[in-house]
């Protein structure tokens, strides 16, 4: 539900939203899918890779959606998945990869629109301690090399002690703690 209301694909029933400065709870259906495309980049669990398309074209979708031109978006898409370490795998499918290589090819795609913020809802929930190592090592370099300001929900204790800020959340009513480690 956090991840939810910070990405803007629900509104809170009551309180606010605030990204960069700006109310976004109010915002209209459009334009909240306007801020989200510009701002906004979503690593999921399940990586949610379409299957009609190839890794490329998986991660030159959001640029095409935000009306980037086809071949402008293949070539930033191409970057991407160079630098995830997937260039030679750019015309295969979701099912001719390994769960890993479908998690780096949706790191591809949530930073193709260069976001300013990047969610990840459990992105190494289904892979194995290497690949789950692989996959965070990489997320990190991509965080601290763009600047992102990069939020990582996680029930693996061992991940969040690699990150620099920790903030457990708890049921209300209960206690919840802020963790901070440097």
């Amino acid at each position: 539900t956090l991840l939810h209301l910070i990405g803007l694909l629900d509104r809170p029933e009551d309180g606010s939203v605030e990204l960069d400065g700006d109310d976004v709870a109010g915002l209209d259906l459009q334009a909240r899918a306007a801020r989200r495309n510009r701002f906004v980049g979503f690593v999921f669990q399940h990586h949610h890779l379409l299957d009609e398309l190839d890794a490329l074209d998986n991660v030159a979708l959001p640029l095409r959606i935000g009306q980037r031109p086809a071949r402008q978006a293949r070539e930033r898409a191409a970057e991407l998945l160079e630098e995830v370490g997937l260039a030679g795998r750019r015309h295969h499918f979701p099912d001719q990869l390994s769960g890993g290589e479908q998690q780096r090819v949706a790191i591809a795609r949530a930073l193709a629109v260069g976001p300013r913020l990047l969610l990840a809802d459990e992105p190494t929930g289904n892979l194995d301690r290497a690949t789950s190592d692989q996959v965070f090592d990489l997320v990190r370099k991509l965080h601290l090399m763009e600047g992102l300001t990069s939020i990582i929900v996680t029930h693996d204790e061992e991940l969040a002690r690699r990150c620099d800020r920790i903030f457990r959340l708890a049921p209300a009513g209960k206690q919840s703690e802020d963790v901070r480690t440097f």
